[in-house]
């Protein structure tokens, strides 16, 4: 893996209310820590000596679209051309439950195309992020 043939992106449903989208990006950010920890680097030490944990060694653009425009980059996700991007998705599904068993029997009684997607992050291939969140705006 190259680092710098490499991008990060974070895209929110710009609909939802600032705590849902907060909510969403600490979720997304872990997932994506379990997933590609090379990413993150080392300690740091400041002046004083004190410590402060290694954060992600590249900018991650936080992006906003609509909910429909976030499904239908979900459903290119699962096109071949995109199989080795990593994908991390957070829904109305996982955001009704109160425990992560709960989440597994609900989305396995739930269609994909009952999902409604509050956010997703990707991370791969520049050239591939890029042809599916370039055109999107900044969340401001």
């Amino acid at each position: 893996m190259n680092i710098q043939n490499e991008k990060c992106v974070m895209v929110f449903n710009e609909e939802l209310p600032l705590g849902i989208i907060a909510n969403t990006a600490g979720i997304l950010g872990i997932t994506l820590g379990k997933y590609i920890p090379e990413t993150v680097g080392p300690t740091v030490f400041d002046k004083d000596q004190y410590q402060h944990l290694g954060i992600i060694t590249t900018p991650v653009p936080i992006l906003k679209t609509t909910q429909a425009k976030i499904k239908e980059i979900r459903q290119q996700l699962y096109l071949p051309d995109f199989k080795d991007l990593i994908v991390v998705d957070f829904s109305d599904v996982a955001q009704s439950c109160n425990i992560y068993d709960e989440y597994i029997a609900k989305a396995n009684q739930t269609t994909e195309e009952d999902f409604t997607y509050y956010g997703i992050a990707i991370y791969g291939t520049k050239k591939l992020v890029n042809k599916l969140t370039g055109s999107l705006p900044l969340l401001r």
